[in-house]
């Protein structure tokens, strides 16, 4: 399956053939085949930008991810501490868990950020913060999302043109190269739904 760009971390669990397996994803910064094995289900959580682990930076998660050890079918271990295995209708819970722990946390001046509000701090100190909590430049989720957005749209069948006016992309070339880097597809493989399986989402996308 190609997994597309994207600017956020999450959480990943799977079971197969009798085991259970957790781990961390990071945001990733270009398009990657991700491994689907064969009579695995999953359960993800995609945590919104400006989020992290307290314990784990998330610069260190970005293009790659770690599992997490110790993990049985009906726990899992971070951040010191045993979680419940969450399944599908479980996740929310999971993450207000999270969050009353500290173990989830968000850095105030990104969340301003992201509203559109602008901190009364140096450029310098926002784009540092920026980078600390996300492990991203600005312009880096601008155009991820944006990309992501793009293929979204054109898998809906809306036509090329409109999209670059929509999203802004100077012309259509533009947006055909920002889909190859961060989406692995061709406008026409969007528009057909040919190229293989592609992830623009995990199950759950959530803010904390």
């Amino acid at each position: 399956m190609t997994s597309v760009a994207g600017v956020r971390w999450g959480l990943v669990f799977w079971e197969q053939a009798g085991r259970t397996y957790a781990s961390i994803t990071g945001p990733e910064t270009r398009t990657s085949t991700a491994p689907v094995p064969e009579g695995a289900a999953f359960t993800g959580i995609e945590f919104a930008v400006g989020t992290s682990l307290r314990a784990l930076p998330t610069p260190t998660l970005v293009d790659g991810g770690i599992e997490l050890p110790d993990t049985t079918r009906r726990t899992f271990r971070l951040d010191g501490a045993r979680w419940e295995m969450p399944g599908p209708d479980d996740a929310e819970a999971l993450v207000d868990s999270l969050v009353r722990a500290g173990t989830v946390v968000r850095d105030l001046l990104v969340a301003e950020l992201l509203r559109g509000h602008r901190p009364a701090v140096s450029g310098r100190t926002v784009e540092r913060r920026f980078r600390a909590a996300t492990g991203l430049t600005r312009g880096a989720v601008r155009q991820i999302e944006r990309a992501r957005t793009a293929a979204e749209l054109l898998a809906t069948g809306d036509p090329a043109a409109d999209v670059v006016a929509k999203l802004d992309y100077f012309d259509e070339p533009h947006l055909a190269r920002a889909l190859r880097s961060y989406v692995g597809r061709t406008v026409r493989q969007l528009r057909e739904g040919t190229g293989g399986a592609i992830a623009l989402d995990l199950d759950q996308r959530l803010t904390s």
